[in-house]
């Protein structure tokens, strides 16, 4: 086991020093160092695919887990994850509180791609670089390795309570027994949330409204490419964000506002993805570029053309970091960063 974790070079934490009173006026006119994204990114990704590695072992039977673990540890960037920590920490939190939701976020993202990479779906071959899962074991394994990582969950308040709550599901399961130092009526609260995100009310939602539309798309306007990507793609950006918030302590009122910052970003992010996709080469995403356009589907670009989506973008994320403004600049200094990565990424 961890021979499919990515080799991450490891970075020293910048360790901060305590200075008094009179040290900070002395100091007040030199350059703060500013927040180092790269280095963040390296140690908080370490992390989370070390705990992913270790979350899905090799059982009994053993193709499912080899399924399971070949599209959970093929790479990606760690978005949802390292979303669900920063927003653990801005509030007050700390990461370790936040890690098994992050994990499960990441989990169901897995579950997502698997399956919307499906014959039935939209038929994609290449995923990370790499062939897509049902390439490798066949459709009934590739649906059977998503089904686990979700699946559903039946679970009561006094369950949780009591730590004898059943989850079919890899993602859900691990939130509720691995996850420590934390209220029950908060970890309740994030089950709920993420039960909620990838239900008949966020993903799936999305993803049924995209099918229907797919080749059918002379009346799709703007509010239904809308609603389709606030389901199909912000729904989880904004679970991973909402988990990690309720997770770290954090108040009502930091909690909405980091939903509202996270469906922003969420948005945000299928905008970018809908013009990488006319604007790269499929070596340069890591999968099959120019497929919406093979499948005949609305994107930003197709509605509003690539420079009007390319300001739609900055839009979203100027109003996203907007909603950052009450909350300690130093924490937020990862969310801010990562509103501009998603803005500016280039697969």
């Amino acid at each position: 086991m961890g021979s499919n974790l990515l080799h991450l070079q490891a970075t020293n934490s910048l360790v901060s020093a305590i200075i008094t009173e009179e040290e900070a006026k002395i100091d007040a006119g030199k350059e703060k160092p500013s927040f180092n994204f790269n280095a963040y990114v390296v140690e908080k990704a370490n992390f989370v695919n070390k705990a992913l590695d270790d979350a899905v072992s090799v059982k009994n039977p053993p193709m499912i887990h080899e399924a399971m673990r070949y599209s959970l540890l093929a790479g990606g960037k760690r978005v949802r994850p390292m979303l669900c920590i920063a927003a653990c920490e801005v509030v007050g939190g700390h990461q370790s509180a936040a890690i098994p939701a992050a994990c499960a976020v990441e989990m169901i993202h897995t579950m997502s791609l698997i399956h919307d990479d499906l014959p039935c779906m939209d038929n994609d071959d290449l995923r990370r670089g790499k062939p897509t899962n049902h390439k490798v074991f066949g459709e009934d394994v590739a649906v059977l390795a998503g089904v686990k990582f979700l699946s559903k969950s039946y679970l009561t308040h006094d369950s949780v309570l009591t730590g004898r709550g059943f989850f079919a599901g890899l993602a859900f399961e691990f939130i509720a027994t691995a996850t420590t130092g934390v209220a029950p009526k908060r970890v309740l609260a994030a089950v709920g949330e993420l039960a909620k995100a990838i239900g008949t009310e966020g993903l799936v939602a999305g993803q049924v409204v995209d099918l229907r539309c797919t080749g059918n798309n002379a009346n799709v306007g703007l509010e239904t490419l809308e609603f389709i990507h606030i389901h199909k793609t912000a729904a989880l950006l904004e679970a991973s964000v909402v988990l990690g918030a309720i997770l770290g302590g954090g108040s009502d009122e930091q909690v909405e506002k980091l939903r509202t910052f996270a469906r922003k970003i969420g948005l945000l992010f299928q905008v970018v993805d809908d013009i990488l996709d006319v604007t790269k080469s499929s070596e340069e995403l890591g999968k099959t570029a120019g497929k919406d356009l093979t499948a005949d589907k609305t994107t930003y670009p197709k509605l509003l053309g690539l420079e009007k989506a390319r300001e739609f973008a900055e839009k979203l994320n100027e109003e996203a970091k907007e909603q950052l403004a009450d909350f300690d600049g130093g924490k937020a200094a990862p969310l801010v960063a990562f509103a501009d990565y998603i803005a500016h990424r280039q697969n």
